[in-house]
């Protein structure tokens, strides 16, 4: 038996438009909702959600039930904890800050086996293998993982031919909101400028053959990326819908919290995608 057939990389190398959202509140219970309402991936954030190993296998044991594929960003793309993430049953790894081909070879190398890679040779002992149940896992392995780097710095976008040229990299993420900052736009991910970088970035990775995508709450951008051809696009985060549907519960009732508005200036003041804007990764 083989190691478990990662669909989400199956439908990357067929060109499939996949639409995925975010996970950074630690919560398994947020990530249950989430994983029943229909989308094809999830985001569990370690990078900048307040996750360990230990939260991290709790909300995949959350999201057994879920068709939706799970992918997990660790804090950095350090070898030992993408062996652990390995590990734990996760298959496709969003490493952040990539900025040059030398860092996507050594993200490769840590993502597989020998000799293709160097990932150690633990899994008797994890959940990835069903805790040795799998016989063939350690042979099969490497063709299930998917690697994604993210690229979200002027030094990235300045490298990406030679990161697409990587054997081994199966798609590559644009951060939005660190890009701004990057390129001198901190909190304004939809000024022109960064837009322009966003856009020739995403038909950059498209023309290479590899998968692009990106995480945007506002419709419009959304649509845009997806006409330009990225397959893989979060459009929202767990905190921002949770926080926007409160305070707009709470805008109607509250006093002082918009109880007297008109309920078009409500709807203004809590709109979702002026709310969530700047408020991408």
């Amino acid at each position: 038996m083989p190691a478990p057939i990662n669909t989400f990389k199956q439908k990357l190398l067929l060109g499939q438009q996949q639409i995925g959202f975010w996970l950074a509140m630690g919560s398994p219970n947020a990530a249950q909702i989430a994983g029943g309402a229909g989308f094809d991936w999830l985001v569990i954030d370690a990078e900048h959600g307040p996750n360990d190993i230990t939260s991290l296998v709790s909300q995949m044991h959350a999201l057994q039930g879920s068709a939706a594929n799970i992918i997990i960003r660790p804090p950095v793309g350090e070898t030992w904890m993408i062996k652990q993430l390995l590990d734990i049953g996760c298959q496709t790894i969003l490493v952040p800050m990539v900025d040059t081909a030398e860092q996507a070879k050594q993200l490769v190398q840590a993502m597989n086996y020998p000799p293709k890679g160097i990932r150690g040779v633990g899994a008797a002992l994890a959940r990835a293998s069903h805790h040795n149940r799998i016989p063939d896992y350690l042979q099969t392995a490497n063709n299930q993982v998917c690697l994604i780097v993210q690229i979200e710095a002027q030094r990235g976008l300045d490298n990406l031919a030679d990161i697409l040229s990587v054997d081994g990299i199966d798609g590559v993420f644009i951060g939005p909101a660190d890009l701004a900052a990057d390129m001198g736009y901190l909190g304004q991910p939809a000024a022109e400028p960064v837009q322009e970088a966003i856009c020739a970035a995403i038909n950059q990775i498209v023309a290479a053959g590899k998968a692009a995508g990106i995480l945007m709450a506002v419709p419009e951008l959304v649509q845009h990326y997806l006409t330009l051809g990225a397959t893989f696009v979060a459009v929202g985060t767990d905190v921002t819908s949770f926080a926007t549907a409160t305070d707009t519960l709470a805008a109607q009732y509250i006093s002082g919290s918009g109880v007297n508005e008109s309920k078009e200036d409500a709807k203004k003041k809590n709109n979702p995608a002026l709310r969530s804007a700047g408020d991408v990764y």
